[in-house]
């Protein structure tokens, strides 16, 4: 039984909101962050970002950066930037990218459901990863990027977001990368009574993707109640920001990979490695390859293009050892390429599926010797392995489009 809650946003004027609204923080290295905040000085980026507003020569980590946040958030609620809604309301988020709609509902989830594992996860969290949004979330006092997350999909709640969208929208805006974006509000108090109940009905919600915000979002909760041994449950720091998305609208773009060199083969030997692992490679030259089907890869060297079939013998009916990144992983990359432990290993490194296959060939030509297109991850392959307690290897998925952080505000008091 899902807890799922309304709450009160703070939230940019609506004249303001296709300013402020930005992608996640985690999109972004400083030198890029600094330049989309130096272009448009509202963005919410600079608070998710805040060693924006510091010399380079600044640790990105330093407490005066987590200071800095708290002080430009605080600033742009006191002068009417951000406005604070009258009463706990859910909001409808839909993103529109390349003529395909994604409709989610803002909300507050329960940092109990995550440790209770009613929140599924599908990936491992790295402490010194957590600790940078810890200080965020604890300093600032408020969560500032949604979580994405997914829940099976119910025709109930698609009714009730199907009919909040006949009302005019609080935001509509078309962000700089083409995103369509608007929002609306449920405020009547029977819809939010019926969408709770409905919510509570289902088994549990799954993370779709910001494992280490939600992590860090439940460790700032356990310290305020570390700090408040009276508290009660209800306490906003008992909750965390959240988008949830029905799982049948969702779009997963493959995660590819690029590995910084051929472990000591030369590219004959290296191609013949891969025949004997299993695999059927056929050259297509300068004709790139995005793969169609489970179990086939594209491969780019320097001499060109590869389309890499796995054998069935290395299928396996395993949640996670299926996955085809699992499949390149335990039979390509560990045994020939000796790419032991991806998490940590620092020859290999990963591609979002946005950047498209010509940035697998800008790779391969200045700083990387082979690169692997993958075919995407499915999101019932997602909620599988999620639904029997395992981990994906990392990087597994790429979600689009983007939640923009900025659009809505929880404070944790």
């Amino acid at each position: 039984m899902p807890k799922i809650t309304p709450f009160q946003s703070i939230r940019p004027k609506p004249e303001l909101a296709s300013r402020i609204a930005a992608l996640p923080y985690d999109v972004y290295n400083r030198r890029e962050a600094l330049t989309e905040v130096n272009k448009e000085p509202l963005s919410f980026l600079k608070i998710d970002r805040a060693e924006t507003q510091f010399s380079d020569e600044t640790d990105t980590y330093a407490p005066k950066v987590y200071a800095k946040a708290k002080e430009l958030l605080d600033a742009m609620i006191a002068d009417g930037t951000f406005i604070t809604e009258a009463s706990p309301c859910y909001y409808i988020y839909e993103l529109t990218m390349d003529g395909r709609s994604q409709t989610g509902i803002a909300a507050c989830s329960s940092i109990d459901d995550y440790l209770n594992q009613l929140i599924k996860k599908h990936e491992n969290t790295r402490e010194e990863k957590e600790l940078d949004r810890i200080r965020h979330v604890d300093t600032t006092n408020a969560h500032t990027g949604p979580i994405f997350l997914v829940y099976r999909s119910k025709q109930e709640i698609n009714e009730i977001v199907h009919n909040a969208k006949n009302e005019p929208p609080l935001y509509d805006f078309i962000s700089p990368d083409g995103i369509s974006h608007r929002v609306w509000k449920i405020s009547d108090t029977k819809v939010i009574a019926r969408l709770e109940a409905l919510f509570a009905a289902l088994p549990c919600t799954y993370i779709a993707d910001g494992h280490h915000r939600c992590a860090s979002a439940v460790k700032v909760g356990l310290k305020r109640r570390a700090e408040h041994p009276d508290y009660t449950g209800e306490e906003e720091f008992n909750r965390f920001l959240s988008v949830l998305f029905p799982d049948d609208q969702l779009y997963i773009m493959p995660y590819n990979r690029v590995v910084k060199d051929l472990n000591g083969l030369s590219s004959e030997s290296f191609l013949k490695e891969i025949e004997k692992a299993g695999f059927t490679v056929e050259y297509f030259g300068n004709r790139q390859i995005a793969p169609c089907q489970k179990g086939t890869f594209g491969m780019y060297l320097p001499s060109g293009w590869y389309l890499l079939t796995a054998h069935e013998s290395l299928f396996s009916s395993d949640p996670v050892k299926g996955l085809d990144v699992s499949i390149l992983q335990d039979n390509l990359l560990h045994p020939i390429l000796n790419i032991q432990d991806p998490r940590i290993d620092k020859r290999i490194d990963f591609v979002g599926g946005i950047r498209g296959l010509e940035e697998l060939e800008r790779r391969v030509s200045s700083d990387m010797a082979v690169a692997f297109s993958m075919y995407a991850t499915s999101i019932s392959e997602l909620l599988e392995v999620a639904d029997a307690g395992l981990l994906m290897p990392p990087k597994s998925t790429w979600f689009e489009p983007k939640l923009r952080s900025g659009l809505f505000l929880h404070k944790l008091s």
